[in-house]
């Protein structure tokens, strides 16, 4: 089994498609750990803000497969693939860190995702797995958080009801 922590984040209907997707994940991997979530801007493009969560679990499946069950998640609760990657969307969920893998391969499967480098990645899992840590740099996730210019990208604590 691999630890896997994942970045779950919405704009569109943010509460309702980040329960439906929690609940989906229960459903398949049992229990999840389930950080707080956060409202913050859009990053990339001009958009409603994004409510964004990390989840952690384990798995049987590899990196490409798990991210092909992603991506059918995604689908399953109306993530359009016709539009340009940064634009609105009603569920985005991405694999932050599996184990201590780095990969970088196909269907945008990049571990450790270079959006850790936002605060809406990184604040959500150093809540979640504080003693992780990056598999290229070595730092926990707490002291990468602690490091984090917290000025640069706001982030509210955004209760999922």
């Amino acid at each position: 089994m691999a630890r896997v922590y994942l970045s779950l984040g919405s704009n569109l209907e943010p509460h309702r498609y980040l329960r439906a997707a929690l609940d989906e994940l229960r459903a398949r991997f049992g229990a999840i750990d389930v950080s707080p979530a956060y409202r913050s801007r859009s990053v990339g493009f001009d958009g409603a803000d994004f409510v964004n969560l990390a989840v952690g679990l384990d798995t049987e499946l590899e990196p490409g497969a798990l991210n092909d069950w992603l991506h059918a998640l995604e689908d399953r609760h109306g993530r359009r693939r016709d539009v340009p990657r940064y634009s609105d969307r009603t569920l985005d969920v991405d694999i932050v860190l599996y184990d201590e893998r780095v990969i970088d391969g196909p269907g945008h499967l990049q571990i450790p995702r270079k959006e850790l480098q936002h605060a809406f990645v990184l604040k959500p899992l150093a809540d979640i797995a504080p003693q992780a840590r990056h598999p290229v740099g070595g730092q926990t996730m707490a002291a990468l958080w602690a490091a984090f210019p917290v000025g640069r990208e706001p982030l509210v604590p955004e209760p999922l009801p």
